[in-house]
């Protein structure tokens, strides 16, 4: 072991007469890693976030999904549970990603083309995708 040091770590701490002990948050942040590129990695996280492009429902499961739609019309008053799988555009770049809920259906309104469930959440109509549920059994099998 060197002994250069020995002499030394038997002394007593300094304190500054003219300046105040720096508390312990700022003293940590003079360590803290600095950020040379403010912004640069929420840009990089942003980039590499996915999304997805909107699909094209064919005809014929449109007509389907139509069809649902206006059985689910009929038993508004029962408040259907209801599996909507829809499309969430993204508000930062093209693209979205696709979304599954589980609710009760309150009300369709065809006038604006909003589906509302009873926790308050609208789901744009163009947007849905799928819709399974026990009222569907038997029928869309």
């Amino acid at each position: 072991m060197n002994k250069s040091y020995e002499d030394m770590i038997q002394m007593p701490h300094h304190i500054s007469k003219r300046r105040p002990p720096m508390n312990r948050m700022d003293r940590a942040a003079q360590f803290a890693p600095f950020a040379a590129l403010n912004g640069h990695q929420t840009a990089v996280r942003e980039t590499a976030r996915l999304t997805v492009e909107k699909k094209e429902l064919e005809q014929d499961k449109r007509a389907i999904l139509d069809r649902k739609l206006q059985l689910v019309q009929g038993y508004l008053e029962e408040e259907p549970e209801l599996t909507i799988t829809y499309f969430k555009p993204d508000p930062q770049k093209s693209g979205g990603s696709y979304i599954k809920t589980t609710g009760r259906v309150k009300k369709i309104d065809f006038f604006t083309c909003q589906l509302r469930m009873k926790d308050g959440m609208e789901i744009p109509v163009n947007d849905i995708f799928e819709i399974s549920g026990s009222l569907f059994h038997g029928i869309y099998d």
